[in-house]
């Protein structure tokens, strides 16, 4: 059980490096098994198809990066403090991904959307769920600094999203540009979607 375990796990490993490095559309499952160095019927023990194992590796990323995203928006920290951390938190993994590989490799999320929303329902379905359930944990914050007077938003559901959508936008210009300077403006944007001042305690650390 173990054995067959560890041969899920480097099936698994080797589609997220090679998805992050070159997309989905252009992999076969042949380079996938070689990579993880597991035998091709390996692949068809734990996954139905390409597709299936596409699904597995975005419910991966998803978990680890919810887990990540629910530790810094329900944190101690005031409202806007908890999305500031996030946004550098969000800078940190690219540029260490840049020093790991070279390039800027962007949002796994962000990537697959662009190239697989008008190719295949199933997967465009699961990023919509992820990309709801981001704008839910923002909302949450947003929510939380309009109780205490911080923002103004008309509505902070289409603020949540306007955050998650910048955030977003910035990565892929991060990506496009191979070049993590793009992800410096972050903070600020958000301080002007949210008609907002930094905090006094953030102002002052600057």
């Amino acid at each position: 059980m173990g054995r067959t375990s560890d041969a899920k796990d480097k099936i698994l490993d080797a589609a997220r490096s090679l998805i992050e490095l070159r997309g989905y559309s252009a992999l076969g499952v042949a380079e996938i098994c070689k990579t993880a160095g597991v035998p091709k019927g390996s692949f068809y023990y734990f996954f139905e198809s390409k597709e299936a194992l596409a699904l597995a590796v975005i419910d991966e990323q998803w978990a680890t990066q919810r887990e990540n995203w629910n530790r810094v928006l329900r944190g101690d920290e005031e409202p806007l403090l908890r999305l500031r951390q996030l946004f550098e938190e969000t800078a940190t993994a690219q540029r260490a991904g840049q020093e790991t590989c070279g390039t800027v490799s962007g949002c796994m999320f962000g990537n697959l959307t662009l190239e697989l929303s008008n190719q295949t329902e199933v997967i465009r379905g699961r990023l919509q769920e992820i990309f709801e359930a981001q704008v839910d944990m923002v909302q949450e914050v947003i929510e939380a600094a309009v109780e205490r007077d911080d923002v103004r938003v008309a509505d902070t559901r289409d603020a949540a999203r306007a955050v998650v959508a910048q955030l977003e936008g910035q990565v892929l210009f991060a990506k496009l540009y191979n070049n993590t300077a793009q992800l410096d403006v972050l903070w600020f944007n958000c301080l002007a979607l949210l008609g907002a001042q930094a905090p006094a305690k953030d102002a002052a650390a600057v």
